[in-house]
């Protein structure tokens, strides 16, 4: 069996479309009607024709398409495949948070849970969130869940940023060390070096630029420079690679492989298809509540 003939072919017997993110395996983005970052994704979800969407991603990027399309049905290919970080934020630390800083915004990392997206007054991306933050009228900013893209914002606002909770963090962006950069900028020396905002702030500083996944994308093609070090997950070098075949793309870590992530495969990707589940669902109140802090969001990033 062909799995990738079998999805298009089912795609159009359904009226299906598949949305994936950029850290998804190469079969899976191969076979996507759209393939981008939180922030692109979240667009794409907004204008979709199609009465099942198919998200290949992780829990809350589906959680997000749902919220966007209340009417349509939203499957993924493996129920488990979660965010750790959003798991990082309770929902009761951050009602206790806001009770405690009732003049404070509070704009919430799009890697979130949609029950913390509903208390929120905005949701960002990295690629947005110095826009977002910026934006909000308080002096004072909540900010969460990722420590590193707190770190990012706050050297590009003059806002106090009340990080939320302090020690959130991507794991396979936390992973990547000072001495993984070293080893790589040793074998490739001509290299730039690309990260996301979600390394930790030590590589932050020495990189040439500090870009979200589809950011890393823009940059690259814009530049004369034919090899980068990129500091994401590594499935984002097969985008590269593909829509930049002159130039090199090396990972920071071979290592930096989100597991959640790698849990679609094109096989379950076919069997969410054909049997029309696992399915996404946000309780209504929560929904609404959420929608009105990503509308916000799209508004402002316009």
């Amino acid at each position: 069996m062909n799995l990738s003939k079998e999805i298009l072919d089912l795609k159009k017997e359904k009226n299906a479309v598949i949305l994936a993110h950029n850290y998804q395996v190469p079969e899976i983005q191969d076979v996507a009607d759209f393939v981008g970052d939180s922030l692109e994704l979240a667009r794409a979800a907004t204008s979709v024709d199609a009465d099942i969407i198919l998200f290949c991603g992780v829990d809350f990027m589906a959680e997000t398409a749902k919220i966007l399309n209340p009417e349509k049905k939203v499957t993924v290919p493996d129920k488990s495949a979660c965010c750790p970080m959003a798991e990082m934020l309770k929902l009761d630390y951050l009602k206790k948070l806001k009770k405690e800083n009732p003049a404070a915004d509070v704009v919430l990392y799009v890697n979130t849970k949609a029950e913390a997206k509903a208390e929120c007054d905005c949701v960002c991306t990295s690629a947005n969130a110095e826009k977002i933050v910026n934006a909000m009228e308080s002096d004072t900013v909540i900010f969460g869940p990722d420590q590193n893209l707190a770190y990012y914002v706050k050297k590009r606002t003059d806002k106090e940023i009340i990080v939320a909770p302090p020690t959130g963090m991507c794991i396979t962006h936390y992973m990547m060390t000072m001495a993984d950069l070293m080893d790589a900028k040793l074998k490739h020396p001509n290299a730039e070096v690309v990260v996301h905002p979600e390394c930790i702030p030590e590589i932050q500083d020495v990189a040439d630029a500090i870009k979200s996944t589809s950011g890393m994308l823009r940059y690259c093609k814009e530049l004369k420079s034919k090899e980068f070090i990129i500091g994401t997950e590594v499935g984002m070098l097969y985008k590269m690679s593909k829509e930049m075949p002159n130039k090199k793309f090396y990972p920071l870590s071979k290592d930096a492989i989100c597991k959640n992530m790698k849990k679609n495969s094109l096989e379950k990707a076919f069997k969410a298809l054909k049997s029309g589940g696992p399915e996404i669902d946000v309780p209504k109140d929560i929904q609404l509540r959420a929608k009105t802090a990503i509308d916000r969001m799209l508004e402002l990033s316009k």
